[in-house]
Order: C-alpha cells, then structure tokens, then sequence
C-alpha cells in the first residue's frame, strides 16, 4: 500500500467534492467521541480504487489509547460511502460497515511515537475481499490468515475474528446505517475453539484477558491459561457449534446433462476446514452454508441424498453415509471423488496467501 500523510481530522482537500463528506464526518464523530481531545494519524491512500488504484480504503485513522492497556486504535474509511449517496439502499451505506483493529503498543510506547504500519496494510487487504468478492464481513465471522497476521513477524496469531467493536456502536449516517468491525488476531488452538462453538462465545471466553479484544502480537495462546480454557469450553459447549458459514475462495459447481448429478468444485487449501465443520454442524444435525465470491452452498443433514436450487445457490441434503463417504474425500489433494447418485466433488489445487495477499506457497 502507498501510504501519503494526509490532515488528521478530515479527507485530503483532492478528496473533496461539492457535495461535502457526510459518510467521511460521521465516522470522525464516532472517532471523536471514543477518543476526544485527541488529533489522530491519517494514512490516505496515495491512489484509491475508485481512481484505478489497487488499495479499496481511502485512508485509515491510527488513534493512541490508554483503555485497556495501552495500544493503538486503527480505523478504516472506504468499505461506507463517505461522499455522496452512490447506492440503491437507502437504509446501508456502501457494505455498511467500516473495519477496526487494536495494536498492543510496544512496552515504553507512548502517543508521541508513530504507529506500526503494517496493521494498514492488513485492513487493505481485508477491503480488498470484500470488494472483489462481495462478501460482506459480519460479526461472527473468521478468517484463515494462512500464516502470521504480521508479514515479516514472529507471531503464533495466524487467524482473524470479528466483532462489533466495543466503543464504537452502530450509528445511522446521512448515507445510511454504518457498523464498526473489529478484527481480533487468535492462534491455531483458538480458532480451532471457534469452530468447535462460536465466535462470540469464544472472544467473550477471552475478553478478561484480553481487553477490548486489544491483538498482542507477542502472546502466547490464551488457552495455556487453565482458567482461560475452562471458559472457553463452556462457551463451545453453550453455543452448540453455531459457526454456521464458512467463506471460501474457490466455489463452483457443475451440472451433469446424462445423470443429473452435480460436481461442486472447491480449492485443496479450504478443505481441511470444511471437514471440520462438517462433522460439528451436520452431526449435530445443524446445516452449513459455504459462501464464495458470487454462489452459495448449504450443506444439510437427511437421510435421502439430493441437491436442488438455481444457478447461484444449492442446497445439498446427505445422508449419513453420503457425509462419511465426504469426510472421507476431503482431503487436500486435488482430485474427483463421487459421493453419491447426486454429488460429486472436484478439488482443485489452491494458492495460499498471506495476510498481505502475497503468495505463500499451492496445496494440491
């Protein structure tokens, strides 16, 4: 990301138009009101999307904090509508939601020091899915960062959370209702603990040990704490195994002229989660839905298999052997595998990214 320092308090004056920035004002008043008296950092985007720039945010604001512990407190504009009204719903502006992040500063830090950057660089990579995808990110949801969360830092936080952030509540703009998004680093262990409950219930297990959900890149896996464990497994056990989606990059399916069955088609780096999933949702007789960039997927347990629905979304009802026989093919090995009369499947060789888009390495 080119990064340009822009004024603290408003959009840089080329970023202005005649109509003024409503979407942009607002988000500075809930700033304003978490952290008042204070004249925050602005990085603007040297070259935003909407000029054919590859960086979706215009900017993001970097606050100091002493809440919690001290940190810093990054905060995007560009997933709203910051100018004018551009689209059809009236009641969300833009995907509705802006995304947070909160850096445990380094110990002897204080607010005359400049922020780390690379917080920046993950924001816009983070807007950058949603902008190609069109999957807007919700609270509830998590990510497989596919590696350290920091490029180029020793850190055991190898996934994203998401959750209402805790001091800015949702507000209406003139633009239409905005929400806060915070994203939360968690390690391997913890994120595995979200998928065997739920994203809140896990974070909610964590917040007393974890102050606003403050990420520390040099912590350790909270669950080492036997108290901290206890919690959690109590929050997994309570929420029943409520992750009910799970966003994938590759999802495709195609249909058979002679047989009328389906071959979904999905990418080797995504599998391994999905099985997962499957065995918690379906053999608690829950369904699970997998969404990619423009189709959707609903996995639901039965005792006929089947599969139904348009060209951008399926249902898929298996039986007990049909999931057993699923289990088995999902593996992350590309390769065709038939599951039933109704289904087969096609997994495809996937190029893992890190935090920062860049490729890592290809599984399959």
């Amino acid at each position: 990301m080119q990064i340009a320092s822009a004024s603290a308090s408003e959009p840089a004056t080329a970023m202005k138009d005649d109509n003024g920035t409503p979407g942009w004002d607002a988000i500075s008043q809930a700033l304003c009101a978490a952290h008042p008296h204070q004249v925050p950092r602005h990085f603007g985007t040297a070259l935003p999307w909407t000029l054919g720039g590859n960086d979706p945010l215009d900017g993001v604001s970097v606050y100091w904090s002493e809440q919690g512990r001290p940190h810093w407190h990054y905060v995007s504009y560009g997933l709203s509508e910051l100018f004018e009204k551009e689209s059809d719903d009236a009641e969300v502006s833009g995907f509705g939601f802006e995304l947070t992040f909160r850096l445990a500063a380094a110990a002897g830090s204080s607010g005359a020091d400049s922020p780390p950057t690379w917080p920046m660089s993950l924001l816009q990579n983070l807007a950058r899915y949603v902008f190609q995808s069109g999957n807007v990110l919700e609270a509830g949801h998590h990510l497989d960062a596919n590696g350290p969360i920091a490029a180029d830092h020793a850190t055991a936080l190898r996934h994203l959370a998401f959750i209402q952030d805790p001091q800015l509540p949702v507000r209406d703009t003139p633009n239409g209702r905005l929400q806060f998004l915070q994203a939360v680093g968690l390690t391997d262990d913890e994120h595995a603990a979200i998928l065997a409950g739920s994203t809140g219930g896990v974070l909610e297990a964590l917040e007393p040990s974890m102050p606003l959900w403050i990420t520390d890149l040099a912590r350790a896996c909270a669950l080492s704490d036997p108290g901290v464990a206890a919690r959690v497994a109590a929050a997994a056990r309570a929420q029943r195994a409520a992750t009910g989606l799970l966003l994938v990059e590759t999802l495709e399916w195609q249909d058979s002229a002679d047989s009328g069955a389906v071959t979904l088609v999905l990418g080797a780096g995504q599998v391994e989660r999905l099985r997962e999933l499957l065995e918690v949702r379906l053999g608690t007789g829950l369904p699970l839905e997998i969404v990619g960039a423009q189709k959707r997927w609903m996995f639901e347990p039965g005792e006929q298999d089947r599969v139904t629905g348009d060209h951008l979304q399926r249902i898929c009802v298996l039986s007990p052997g049909a999931r057993e026989r699923l289990r088995q093919a999902l593996q992350p090995v590309a390769g065709m595998a038939r599951i039933s009369d109704a289904l087969s499947i096609d997994i495809r060789r996937s190029c893992l990214r890190d935090s920062e888009g860049k490729p890592l390495r290809f599984i399959g």
